[in-house]
């Protein structure tokens, strides 16, 4: 006949957390009386003394630190180490401030690469307005001032927008004189 602890080892017992728990509750009690209603009374208590203790083994813990909020700057107390802010509101404002900084440093890297010259551009009669950035090293948005301003002369083909190559040698003679 097998007993009460080696059914629960062999048996009932196969993650080693239950394991930590079942040596902290059962053995120490069940070293104590044999007799009937001790028994069930020693059974009643260990239960609810494991059961306590799993509790607490799952809760998180009673951590506090003061912090001050990132976007109000408010002092407040924080219940977990990442907490960054005081409030749902401030949770929200933070979170479209982080998300809209992400779309700012992702469009500077794109800007920032810097594409290989392609000797066949200076060839063209027409560039478009990424080829007009690479032969004369600006931004595209310094392409679109200029030819809003009238200095640089552009035509529209469709939805594109080309620069005669003339219009970017008139420029660069308008500058140097």
């Amino acid at each position: 006949m097998l007993t009460f602890t080696q059914i629960f080892f062999f048996y009932l017992l196969p993650i080693s957390t239950f394991l930590v728990i079942f040596v902290a509750c059962v053995l120490p009690n069940s070293v104590a009386h044999n007799t009937g209603q001790q028994k069930s009374e020693m059974m009643l208590h260990t239960a609810t003394s494991c059961n306590t203790q799993l509790q607490l083994a799952t809760m998180s813990s009673n951590i506090r630190i003061e912090k001050t909020c990132e976007v109000c700057g408010n002092k407040y107390i924080a219940k977990k180490t990442i907490t960054r802010s005081c409030s749902l509101t401030c949770a929200r404002l933070l979170y479209k401030r982080t998300k809209r900084d992400e779309k700012i440093e992702a469009a500077i890297r794109k800007e920032a690469v810097v594409k290989p010259f392609n000797p066949s551009i200076s060839q063209k009669e027409f560039l478009t307005i990424d080829e007009a950035c690479q032969l004369i090293n600006a931004s595209r948005w310094t392409i679109y001032r200029l030819i809003d301003k009238g200095q640089l002369k552009a035509g529209k083909v469709g939805r594109n927008t080309r620069i005669p190559r003339t219009a970017i040698n008139e420029l660069f003679k308008l500058t140097e004189v």
